[in-house]
């Protein structure tokens, strides 16, 4: 890209910089950040590639908010404090009217997450997002996947489904009401990363993921992670009103179960801890391996990009 570009690019991100870990910001060759003593830090990325992570008529000001979103949510799942972000852009062009909105965006969720951007990249070709999230953590604490043992209670935070809900509606698979579609697209265009849950959880859940492959896809990594079997009851999962407006049950229990991009937690508590407000138990860890249902069909066990 032009000199020009670069200046077009800085203009509408070097103002989203600012934050109390952050000692230098954009305009180096690096940024300088700080950890409180007692602290470690916890680093995740996440990249976005139009027409593969999001439809290419998602409005810009939804991808920003969302290619943080989705990204901040890896530190949510660790119970990790988000102090600052890197984000790297390739473009097709240097759209100013898109980058404006792409930018505004962006501003809303650095002010939601407190999380400000640090620094990052431009580069021209197909428009393709990746965001670098840094976390403050515990010395002595984290949430990981490994750690669930046999007796503990699974638990969701928050329905599950509704970004497939959506995905079949833009495709034109699906036509629900007005207020239902409205409610399904806010789901998926703006996920919520459920960060301060995540804090909520240090030293109590056994385990946790967030949910970006579908259900059985990222509980069955922790299945892995820590040598047990996860008995999940389809009928505890919570489902929002908008979703179970579609015909058909079995739709929606594989949307449910399979359909991935909710970014709600995945977690596990032992029998006698109780669960912060709005989460849901669906079912509980047992010896053994895999993620059980006690359904007979099969379903999809999350996105792949190279199968």
């Amino acid at each position: 890209m032009s000199a020009s570009e670069f200046d077009l690019i800085y203009r509408y991100f070097a103002s989203l910089g600012a934050g109390l870990a952050v000692d230098l910001s954009v305009g180096d060759d690096c940024a300088i950040l700080s950890l409180a003593p007692g602290e470690r830090l916890a680093t995740s990325v996440d990249t976005m590639v139009e027409g593969v992570h999001f439809p290419e008529e998602l409005f810009p000001e939804d991808t920003g908010f969302r290619a943080v979103s989705v990204a901040v949510s890896d530190l949510a799942a660790m119970g990790a404090r988000p102090i600052g972000m890197t984000v790297a852009l390739t473009l097709p062009e240097a759209d100013e009217f898109w980058i404006n909105a792409f930018s505004q965006g962006l501003a809303q969720a650095v002010a939601e997450y407190r999380i400000p951007l640090v620094g990052g990249d431009t580069t021209r070709g197909p428009l393709t997002i990746t965001v670098q999230v840094l976390g403050a953590l515990p010395a002595d604490q984290a949430l990981l996947r490994e750690g669930a043992r046999p007796g503990d209670s699974v638990f969701v935070s928050g329905p599950l489904g509704d970004a497939a809900g959506a995905l079949a509606f833009l495709n034109g698979q699906w036509q629900p009401a007005p207020d239902a579609a409205e409610y399904l697209l806010q789901r998926y265009n703006r996920p919520r990363a459920r960060v301060e849950l995540g804090q909520q959880l240090l030293g109590k859940a056994t385990s946790a993921i967030d949910i970006s492959d579908g259900l059985l896809a990222d509980a069955g990594h922790i299945a892995a992670a820590s040598g047990v079997a996860l008995h999940i009851d389809p009928a505890a999962i919570p489902l929002s009103t908008a979703l179970q407006s579609h015909e058909d049950s079995d739709t929606i229990l594989r949307w449910a179960l399979a359909g991935g991009d909710d970014y709600e937690l995945c977690f596990t508590l032992p029998r006698d801890e109780s669960a912060p407000m709005g989460c849901s138990r669906i079912g509980e860890v047992q010896a053994g391996q895999g993620v059980h249902t006690g359904l007979d069909s099969d379903l999809p066990t999350g996105f792949q990009h190279f199968s």
